[in-house]
């Protein structure tokens, strides 16, 4: 049991700390991920929620500890074979590029094409799948600097999806977008985590969304862990007081069942 246990763990995170200019971010993590979860990261500013993240895909090298990803040590990847297993969705951060969506989605796949290779039926058929994934169609012969924040968004889901990557991480995939595009947002990455079996990892600060959609959650304070578990075991004022230092109005999903946070009366 103990062996099949081990051959579940996609992801292994095992007495990792991490520190910038001397600075610790993240103390002593250990935690494991398993392969088709949708797991969410929470907790307050200045957590370790992006580091996290970094560390995973390699964005920030070095740490103590171990990371295994399908049991191999993250450190001996090279990139380009990492890059085939984990795809990375990063915060929204108004940048602008002067491509049309289906050059940038092709972009997605540059695991696989070397400079001196032409682009390939594989390579197209990739990244016509990403596009219907994330309905992205419409736009595809358009300028991303003619998109709005929650259509770029949906176009860089699609660049990540066309490296057919196992594993997907995102760092606050929902910021700064409407409630509508949210929504959006949240039914592309279900579909592809349920039919395409992609593990998701998203760092959020929507603790109502991640407990809505995630199967688990890892909690964060001060760069240490400070919770993993079940959505509905963190869901109350024992574990959220510890994490935010303050209580919490709850009511129940009336669809799920799940507790979730209500707005405080006090302005």
């Amino acid at each position: 049991m103990e062996v099949a246990a081990e051959k579940n763990k996609l992801i292994e995170i095992k007495n990792f700390s991490f520190s910038i200019n001397k600075k610790s971010i993240l103390k002593d993590i250990s935690v494991s991920i398993k392969k088709g979860e949708y797991v969410s990261i929470v907790g307050p500013n200045g957590a370790g929620k992006t580091t996290l993240i970094k560390c995973l895909n390699r964005i920030l090298l070095g740490g103590t500890g171990t990371i295994k990803v399908e049991g191999k040590p993250l450190d001996t990847y090279k990139q380009k074979d990492l890059a085939k297993r984990i795809s990375y969705v990063p915060q929204a951060n108004g940048h602008h590029f002067s491509f049309s969506v289906r050059e940038f989605i092709m972009m997605g796949r540059y695991p696989y094409i070397s400079p001196f290779s032409s682009i390939s039926s594989q390579d197209e058929a990739a990244v016509e799948r990403a596009i219907e994934l994330t309905g992205t169609k419409k736009w595809a012969d358009r300028l991303i600097t003619t998109l709005s924040g929650g259509e770029r968004q949906k176009v860089l889901i699609a660049a990540a999806l066309a490296q057919e990557a196992d594993i997907l991480l995102l760092d606050e995939p929902i910021t700064f977008l409407d409630p509508g595009y949210q929504d959006e947002i949240y039914t592309i990455l279900k579909s592809i985590n349920l039919n395409q079996s992609i593990t998701i990892i998203s760092a959020t600060h929507d603790i109502n969304s991640a407990v809505l959609h995630s199967q688990k959650i890892i909690a964060l304070k001060q760069g240490e862990l400070c919770f993993s578990g079940s959505p509905k075991d963190i869901m109350n004022n024992d574990e959220l007081c510890k994490l935010y230092g303050k209580t919490f109005l709850f009511i129940d999903h009336p669809e799920t069942g799940i507790p979730i946070i209500l707005p405080g009366g006090n302005l």
